[in-house]
């Protein structure tokens, strides 16, 4: 029996969120034509079960609550997930803090705890990776630095 669009897009759902950009393109994969994955996905958006902006918030939410992220690192991994440019960022602006200094701070930790190879350079590498501020970098180096000249 050949399972509709509709209800593969359904099935998608249940097992975790998407952003419909992301389940168009798993159903079009999945061989659907344009026209009915748009009619799908239209059907989801008006019950409410595909949510763009929804899902974005949750994503930020989950995300920060699993490990401190930097602002830039989450809106690159919400672009990759085919967020719109516009709920990623309004997700970002509702649920990050708007000094990222304590969360760069928490990261850096968390590196240190793991890692035998705690020079600044490679802190301030792993924070840019992380996608946090330049200012938010400096301020968590120069608390390090004032750390080590402690005796």
């Amino acid at each position: 029996m050949e399972r509709s669009c509709y209800n593969k897009a359904l099935d998608l759902l249940s097992r975790r969120p998407h952003f419909r950009r992301e389940l168009a393109a798993k159903l079009a994969g999945r061989g659907f034509e344009d026209d009915e994955v748009d009619d799908a996905l239209d059907r989801l958006e008006a019950k409410a079960l595909l949510d763009d902006r929804r899902t974005a918030r949750d994503f930020v939410a989950h995300r920060l609550a699993r490990e401190p992220l930097g602002r830039w690192r989450l809106l690159a991994e919400l672009d990759r997930r085919g967020a719109p440019e516009g709920a990623a960022q309004e997700a970002v602006d509702a649920v990050y803090p708007d000094d990222d200094a304590a969360l760069a701070a928490a990261a850096a930790e968390r590196w240190r705890r793991r890692t035998a190879r705690a020079t600044s350079a490679a802190l301030a590498r792993h924070l840019e990776r992380r996608g946090f501020t330049r200012r938010a970098i400096v301020t968590v180096l120069r608390g390090a630095a004032d750390d080590s000249d402690e005796p």
